[in-house]
């Protein structure tokens, strides 16, 4: 029976993960729709599609599903009929939450994330009420292998890149909104392996959460609202301390 138990279990993670890889494939595939209805289906002359492309791919999202998504947004009909909506408000401990969405039915989309917010300590406000505390920038993930950091740091600033942070996961480069399409061009010709890049909402200050059970109710708020179809982004302004994370693994 242990056997047959393990192999449950193993059968339900591989569900969730494949679930989860699902909802994934769905955002990325709505960007594209966005994208190639706003500008076109050819990425050179398409900045936005051409993000999206490099964000879908660092995904692994399959070359047949880009294509057909691509496709919707050059029909007609409801099923491209998307368009981006912001909502704000607040977490649990004050924590400031922004939320992106592209849905084709902005009252649906506006009741199901006030209602997470509401259920689960949170308080969703008008639009402007957290943005504030956030700077809407360019953003750009390269892993580690890219190359050494002062080779990196000067590529980014010869770029046009106005910050850029290391840690584990890779180079996280940052500039200005205005410079997000001129700055990507120029790190895809002198930097590899571009794993992905966006327009974020990038906190001014972050809030240092040390207590499991505050970080709990909040990691449950942002998850909550991260799992609605129809959200494309969460951004928030707290990050765990390394003992937390350490002992939330």
């Amino acid at each position: 029976m242990a056997g047959h138990s393990q192999f449950k279990n193993i059968m339900h993670r591989k569900g969730a993960q494949d679930a989860k890889r699902a909802k994934l494939f769905t955002k990325l595939g709505r960007e594209l729709t966005v994208a190639a209805k706003e500008g076109g289906e050819d990425p050179d002359s398409n900045p936005r599609l051409r993000t999206a492309i490099i964000n879908a791919r660092a995904k692994n999202m399959p070359k047949d599903n880009m294509e057909r998504a691509i496709k919707r947004g050059l029909g007609s009909g409801a099923d491209n009929n998307y368009e981006p909506m912001r909502y704000e408000g607040y977490g649990p401990s004050g924590i400031a939450i922004i939320v992106e969405a592209l849905t084709e039915n902005r009252n649906r989309t506006a009741s199901e994330v006030r209602a997470t917010f509401t259920k689960l300590n949170g308080n969703m406000g008008e639009t402007g009420s957290v943005s504030f505390m956030f700077d809407n920038v360019g953003y750009f993930c390269f892993p580690v292998s890219a190359g050494d950091y002062d080779t990196v740091f000067e590529k980014a600033l010869d770029a046009g890149a106005e910050d850029i942070e290391l840690d584990t996961v890779g180079y996280h480069i940052y500039c200005s909104r205005e410079k997000f399409t001129s700055v990507r061009e120029a790190l895809e010709k002198s930097l590899s392996n571009l794993e992905s890049s966006s327009l974020i909402w990038k906190p001014k200050a972050i809030e240092l959460i040390t207590e499991e059970e505050k970080a709990k109710t909040i990691l449950k708020l942002v998850d909550a609202l991260e799992d609605n179809d129809d959200v494309q982004n969460v951004y928030a302004n707290f990050d765990l301390s390394q003992e937390l994370k350490e002992a939330m693994v």
